[in-house]
């Protein structure tokens, strides 16, 4: 079972990591951010969509950046929540503060898609 995040603590995330990193707070559209999150359980007669939990995980933050759903810090949301749900599944992965810069910019300009994403996350992960 995965562990996950509710929407609450995403909006209390966004507004500490805007905070701390600058720019503006605030949902630009609860729905994209709410979707964002819920895509990653979505079902096509009766069996999940995406299967394991680095799926569902790699889903959401190409979710979060894409959808656009808070004024600013969409980037940084995606990725900071895709580094916590891997860590509060135990997961464990090694990356640089660059190599996350480059993975939120790639998912932004849409150079990564969801199987992009996972196959980066499997990269990075320690064994």
């Amino acid at each position: 079972m995965m562990k996950f995040l509710s929407f609450e603590n995403i909006i209390l995330f966004h507004e500490k990591i805007v905070k701390e990193t600058g720019g503006s707070a605030g949902i630009r559209d609860r729905g994209l951010v709410e979707s964002a999150l819920n895509r990653a359980f979505m079902t096509y007669d009766g069996k999940d969509l995406y299967p394991n939990i680095t799926e569902k995980i790699a889903v959401i933050a190409h979710s979060l950046i894409s959808n656009h759903g808070f004024i600013d810090g969409n980037k940084r949301i995606g990725v900071a929540v895709m580094v916590i749900l891997l860590k509060m599944n135990s997961i464990k992965v090694s990356y640089t503060q660059q190599e996350l810069i480059d993975l939120g910019l790639k998912i932004a300009e849409g150079l990564m898609r969801e199987k992009d994403i996972l196959v980066w996350i499997n990269e990075h992960i320690e064994y």
